[in-house]
C-alpha cells in the first residue's frame, strides 16, 4: 500500500520548500534521463549536469517524496558486512575498493554539502554503533579491530564512555566512528535538487515513468503526458520500485522503517542525551537508531507497520522505548510520527545493473542510503558519461528475483518478531 501523499512528517513542516517541479509534457530529447527524484538520482544528475551533460530526471511524486525525504538522517559509514568478510566475498581487487568507498561515503557527502553550500542541518561529530549484549558486544568489537587494523579513525567505548556519550546505561559498549554524522534529510534533498538544475538539469515531479522501451537505437520512457528519449537511462527507484524493468521489482524487499520525534526537549534533558551530537545505531538483529536534532528534537527510529502511518502513537514500541533510555523524557510530548519504504536486497548489499546495453540500475541501500546513494551519483554520472577513470567501486550483478516474493509481507513480519525475540534473549 503506497501514500497518495507524503506523510506528515518534522522534515515536510520544517524544511520551508515551496518550488513544485512540473510534470513532463510533450516529447523531449536529453542524453541521459533518470528515473527517481531521491538521493541517487539527484546527485547522479547534479554530476552529470556539472560536467556539461544532458540530462533529465523524472519522479514518480515529488523530488525527495520517498525515503530520501524521511529517513533517520544518519549518515553513516559502511557496510553491513566486516571489511574482512567484504574482502574474502568479492577479492583482493573489488573488495578493497568497496571498503573504501563505503567506508570514505560520509566524508563524500559532507564535502558536497560543503561545496554545495547546502543549508541542511549538517553535522560530522560520528557515528556510535551500540551493544546490549555480549553477542552483539563481540560484532561490535571485531568491527574495531578490523576497521582500526585498516587506519580508520574508530575507538572501542566501554560502558562509562558509553554512558556519558549516550546519557544511558543501557549499554556494555560501543563503537565510534568519527567520520558519521546527520542531517536534515529533505532539506538535504531540496539543495540537491536545487543544485542539479541551477546546473543544467532537467527536473520533473509528477511524471512516473509507465514504459521503458528500446526504439531506433534509443530509450523512449513514456508518462502520463509525455516522453524522454535518451541514449541512456538510470533507474533510482529504490524502495519504491514497481514493474518498468523485468524481475526488477522481485529483487528486492520494501520495508517500513518508522520515526517517532519529539517537541524540542528541555535544554537540561537535551544537554545530557547525547551530548556530543553523535548519531547512535544499536547492533542486533532489528536495529533502533536515534539523534538529537539541530532544534533538540529527539528522533527515535526502528522497523514499524508495514503500512503508512501519521502520528507516533503508532509506533509506541519506540518511544516507550526511548523513556527506558532516558527517564528524564517523561512528560515530553511525541509530536511526529512517520515511515516510508527503504529496500532490502537478499543479500543485505548495494545492487547494480546493467541490463541491457545503455541501461544502468542502482538500488537497494538497505537503510545506508544518505551517504552511499550521495557518493554513488559520483560514480554513476562517471559510468553514464563513459568517462571513468578508476576501477568501479561497486559490484555490478543481474538482475535476479527473490524465491516466493509475493509473500514478502509475512516474511517481513515474520523476520522482525523473530529478530525481536533473539534480541531480547541475546540470540
Amino acid at each position: 500500500m503506497l501514500e497518495s501523499s507524503p506523510p506528515r512528517s518534522l522534515y515536510r513542516e520544517t524544511a520551508d520548500d515551496t518550488d513544485k517541479y512540473p510534470a513532463l509534457a510533450g516529447a523531449q530529447r536529453a542524453r541521459v534521463a533518470i528515473v527517481g527524484g531521491g538521493f541517487t538520482g539527484l546527485s547522479t544528475a547534479l554530476h552529470l549536469a556539472e560536467a556539461g551533460d544532458d540530462v533529465a530526471v523524472l519522479e514518480a511524486q515529488q523530488p525527495g517524496w520517498g525515503a530520501s525525504g524521511r529517513n533517520g538522517g544518519q549518515v553513516n559509514p559502511g557496510l553491513k558486512y566486516d571489511p574482512d568478510t567484504i574482502e574474502a566475498m568479492f577479492g583482493p581487487e573489488l573488495g578493497p575498493r568497496m571498503i573504501d568507498f563505503s567506508y570514505g561515503a560520509p566524508d563524500f557527502t559532507f564535502g558536497l554539502i560543503k561545496r554545495l553550500s547546502i543549508s541542511c542541518d549538517a553535522r560530522q561529530n560520528g557515528t556510535i554503533r551500540a551493544a546490549i549484549r555480549p553477542k552483539p558486544e563481540a560484532a561490535v568489537r571485531t568491527t574495531a579491530a578490523q576497521c582500526e587494523r585498516r587506519g580508520m579513525p574508530v575507538s572501542i567505548l566501554d560502558p562509562q564512555a558509553m554512558a556519558a556519550r549516550t546519557g544511558t546505561d543501557r549499554y556494555i559498549s560501543g563503537m565510534f566512528d568519527a567520520r558519521g554524522g546527520d542531517l536534515h534529510p529533505l532539506k538535504y534533498t531540496i539543495g540537491l535538487v536545487a543544485a542539479a538544475r541551477n546546473a543544467g538539469a532537467r527536473i520533473f515531479g509528477d511524471s512516473e515513468v509507465l514504459s521503458l522501451k528500446r526504439e531506433a537505437g534509443r530509450w523512449i520512457l513514456t508518462t502520463a503526458n509525455g516522453s524522454v528519449s535518451a541514449e541512456k537511462v538510470l533507474v533510482a527507484t529504490n524502495g519504491y520500485t514497481g514493474a518498468l524493468w523485468p524481475d526488477l521489482e522481485q529483487s528486492l524487499v520494501p520495508v517500513f522503517s518508522a520515526i517517532a520525534a519529539t517537541e524540542p526537549v528541555a535544554p537540561a534533558v537535551a544537554a545530557a542525551i547525547l551530548p556530543e551530537r553523535p548519531v547512535v545505531y544499536e547492533a542486533g538483529n532489528i536495529t533502533v537508531y536515534y539523534r538529537i536534532d539541530a532544534q533538540n528534537r529527539l528522533l527515535m527510529g526502528g522497523r514499524g507497520p508495514m503500512k503508512p502511518i501519521d502520528d507516533a502513537s503508532a509506533i509506541r514500541y519506540l518511544t516507550d522505548y526511548a523513556l527506558r533510555l532516558w527517564p528524564a523524557l517523561a512528560g515530553t510530548r511525541w509530536t511526529h510520527g512517520w515511515n516510508g519504504r527503504v529496500a532490502i536486497t537478499k543479500d543485505h548489499l548495494l545492487h547494480i545493473h546493467e541490463p541491457e546495453d545503455g541501461v544502468l540500475i542502482c538500488l537497494g541501500y538497505n537503510g545506508r542510503g544518505i551517504a552511499m546513494a550521495s557518493a554513488m551519483g559520483a560514480v554513476l554520472a562517471q559510468r553514464l558519461r563513459g568517462g571513468e577513470t578508476s576501477p568501479f567501486p561497486m559490484p555490478i550483478s543481474p538482475v535476479k528475483p527473490i524465491r516466493f516474493h509475493r509473500f514478502w509481507p509475512l516474511g517481513v513480519k515474520a523476520a522482525i518478531l523473530s529478530g525481536r525475540l533473539k534480541d531480547r534473549f541475546g540470540l
